[in-house]
């Protein structure tokens, strides 16, 4: 028996499985789209038939896929995952997705004999590559400790951030908080250029005081470079600041400024840039002042 099975290879999943694999982990994966799944069977990485396949064969389901509605059907299709749940079957679901959607999910899951553990990941592609994500896992205790060397193998560093549900609330923390940072970037650089300064000087001044950050010092270089390959595209970071947005509704925290930057993203998503990374919320906010980001 596979000690891990690994549904969802998109451009997060399939590097976080390979890092599971080079842990040493016997690893079954499977793909809505076979394509996907070329790259593990030339490695003699056995796939499955179905998430029902993939269940009866493991002991521990990996889940990431793209929102809620797909962990929905990967979950309740036929031959979905519930299907071929028992009681010594443990599902991690990593996909970024709302706190009610994990909710519903983990209560499926149980009815259905398994166990859930709430473990979506912070971080991009790169990261993803590099097993440096940041997992953040919830659940029962003992669920946790039993796939930590798992997420371990994905991520650098785990943390656990308490009951279920409470690692969907830290993803959508630290990205409500990734797209408001980016969205008043991206404001500053378009008022920087709308009054002649240069994106080269006002990065410098950006990285030699207070703000500097990862986030300003890598998105900066890809807009002065005019790179927007998709790294977090802005459709990802639009659906985050909505599900933040709706879970902050439902407890009642106010978050004026997240509301405003996703509104920035769904402009950028309305001229046709949602599959670019979220660094091209800029271009719309350069079409609107009339500017150009390229030096001049």
């Amino acid at each position: 028996m596979a000690d891990v099975g690994f549904i969802g290879l998109g451009a997060m999943g399939a590097p976080m499985a390979w890092n599971l694999d080079d842990a040493g982990f016997d690893l079954l994966v499977y793909n809505r789209s076979d394509d996907r799944e070329d790259p593990f069977e030339s490695a003699g990485i056995e796939t499955g038939a179905s998430p029902r396949d993939v269940a009866e064969r493991v002991d521990v389901v990996c889940l990431i896929v793209s929102n809620g509605a797909a962990v929905e059907a990967v979950l309740e299709q036929d031959d979905g995952l519930l299907a071929g749940l028992d009681e010594g079957t443990t599902v991690v679901q990593m996909s970024t997705i709302g706190y009610d959607e994990t909710m519903a999910a983990a209560e499926m899951v149980s009815e259905a004999g398994g166990t859930f553990v709430d473990a979506p990941v912070s971080g991009t592609v790169g990261p993803a590559r590099e097993g440096t994500l940041v997992g953040l896992a919830s659940g029962e205790e003992s669920a946790v400790e039993d796939v930590w060397p798992m997420l371990e193998a994905m991520c650098e560093p785990v943390v656990n951030c308490g009951e279920t549900g409470q690692g969907t609330n830290m993803k959508l923390f630290i990205n409500l908080l990734l797209g408001d940072a980016m969205g008043a970037f991206a404001e500053a650089l378009v008022f920087g250029r709308k009054n002649g300064l240069d994106l080269d000087t006002m990065q410098t001044v950006v990285d030699n005081g207070a703000l500097d950050c990862p986030l300003f010092a890598g998105k900066g270089e890809l807009i002065a470079d005019g790179d927007y390959e998709p790294r977090f595209p802005v459709d990802y970071q639009f659906k985050d600041l909505s599900l933040a947005l709706d879970r902050a509704g439902d407890v009642g925290a106010p978050l004026s400024q997240t509301a405003a930057a996703r509104e920035s993203f769904s402009a950028a998503r309305a001229q046709g840039h949602g599959s670019e990374d979220m660094t091209a919320v800029i271009k719309h906010l350069a079409e609107t002042a009339d500017v150009s980001l390229a030096e001049e």
